[in-house]
């Protein structure tokens, strides 16, 4: 054979073979989301894309559903964010930052005096959530809207976490006053200055500020939780409250837009975005770090109610995986392990979602009230049909518990609990750490 021909040849199939190797296994990645579908795990879409192109799209479960109909989610489908939004008020604070308007080093007395601690809490501070300005939220229902106003004076309020650069505390209201300061600076209410400053830029066309309750009409999707058997709709947290922190809407393609066009170089500099990917105790600024198949992913995640959203960038790659769902079920973490295991072709198995099958009897000798010394809550497990509920202290909505064996169950992505009715005991495992309960006569 010519020698310029087998080059060729072979040159030809090394490309072709490059090119296949970075396709995902999409029927694999289908057999995934038909799973969490057909076990009613979640409700949501994934979006990957390469190059600004995608390669993968999957839309699973409903947007709406009620009595007589059930609404399809389809890629157009819009969610809340939750705290990804924290992504794109960090971007516009840089922004205000290289237009002169404000330094990363000045405090934040000039905005809020009110605020304790005001004249040493910088800004940098308040981006990478180690001001010490603590988690506040609103007295009345979560579905009821609250005035800036009043989200500043109960912040003001708020004893500090912690002195300034001292700690590390995740804080929703530390970038509900990086919102306010957003629109101090800029003179735009917060969703005009996201418009002008970051959609209009990146071509995100379905992508702002949410103001009032989940509008289906805007192809809003509801969020759901599943219980008893049924998806039962969920309130939703007013956006009033999360602001700068947790109130854009968005799809999962237009999130994969916004960390294309930010890791591009159109949003910010890349000095500041190098800033942002710095990370201390977890985050940068508004940005955190994901570590899937040995690759550094950035980006953030999002979770409220029972909705939420994960945008994971790998610049290197120019690969965006967008993920956002109206109803979780399976972790979203545990999801996102398995898109980016079948996107590089890593072993991964697909969840069966098996549950054990277990006798009233033995159920009913779970049930109870739950207690320990020296601890100031109770936990009451009852039992309704072939399901255990677990019902958290404080009026809080009943858990249904998922047997993985006689006498063991789970609360998917949240806690393990494990009874000993000989000993009238429950132990409930969750973050590393095990405590034992015992059921009151």
């Amino acid at each position: 054979m010519n020698v310029k021909i087998l080059f060729a040849t072979i040159t030809t199939l090394a490309f072709s073979f490059a090119a296949t190797a970075q396709m995902p296994d999409k029927a694999k990645l289908d057999q995934l989301f038909d799973r969490l579908a057909e076990k009613n795990k979640g409700m949501g879409t994934l979006v990957i894309t390469k190059d600004g192109n995608p390669v993968y799209t999957r839309s699973f479960g409903y947007g709406q559903i009620s009595e007589t109909a059930k609404k399809p989610l389809t890629e157009a489908s819009r969610y809340r964010i939750a705290s990804v939004t924290k992504m794109f008020t960090s971007v516009m604070i840089l922004q205000l930052v290289e237009e002169g308007k404000l330094k990363l080093t000045d405090n934040i007395h000039t905005y809020f005096p009110q605020v304790p601690n005001a004249q040493k809490i910088t800004i940098a501070q308040l981006l990478s959530h180690r001001s010490g300005v603590p988690n506040v939220k609103p007295g009345q229902e979560k579905t009821a809207p609250v005035t800036k106003d009043e989200m500043l004076a109960l912040i003001a309020k708020a004893a500090p976490d912690f002195e300034p650069d001292t700690k590390h505390i995740y804080s929703n209201s530390g970038y509900f006053l990086l919102g306010l300061i957003v629109e101090k600076l800029t003179g735009k209410p917060y969703g005009e200055a996201l418009a002008a400053r970051i959609t209009s830029k990146a071509g995100l066309k379905d992508t702002y500020v949410a103001t009032g309750g989940i509008d289906v009409n805007k192809n809003e999707s509801l969020t759901y939780f599943y219980i008893d058997g049924v998806w039962k709709q969920m309130p939703e947290t007013h956006p009033s409250i999360l602001f700068g922190a947790g109130s854009i809407v968005s799809t999962p393609n237009d999130m994969a837009r916004f960390a294309q066009a930010l890791f591009g170089g159109k949003l910010i500099s890349r000095e500041h975005l190098d800033l942002a990917k710095t990370m201390r105790d977890g985050d940068g600024f508004g940005m955190e770090t994901f570590l899937f198949t040995g690759k550094t992913f950035y980006g953030h995640t999002g979770g409220g109610d029972n909705y939420g959203a994960w945008l994971a960038y790998l610049p290197e790659e120019k690969l965006a995986v967008a993920y956002a769902s109206n109803a979780k079920g399976y972790p979203v973490a545990d999801i996102m392990q398995g898109i980016v295991d079948i996107y590089y072709n890593k072993p991964y198995t697909i969840p069966t979602f098996e549950t054990v099958s277990i006798s009233q009897e033995i159920l009913d000798s779970y049930t109870g009230v739950y207690s320990m010394p020296g601890a100031p809550v109770k936990f009451t497990v009852t039992r309704d049909g072939s399901t255990l509920y677990f019902h958290p202290p404080g009026g809080q909505s009943p858990a249904p518990l998922e047997a993985t064996a006689p006498d063991k169950f789970k609360i998917e992505g949240a806690m393990v609990i494990e009874f000993d009715a000989a000993k009238k005991q429950m132990t409930i495992k969750r973050g590393g750490g095990e405590r034992v309960f015992t059921k009151e006569n």
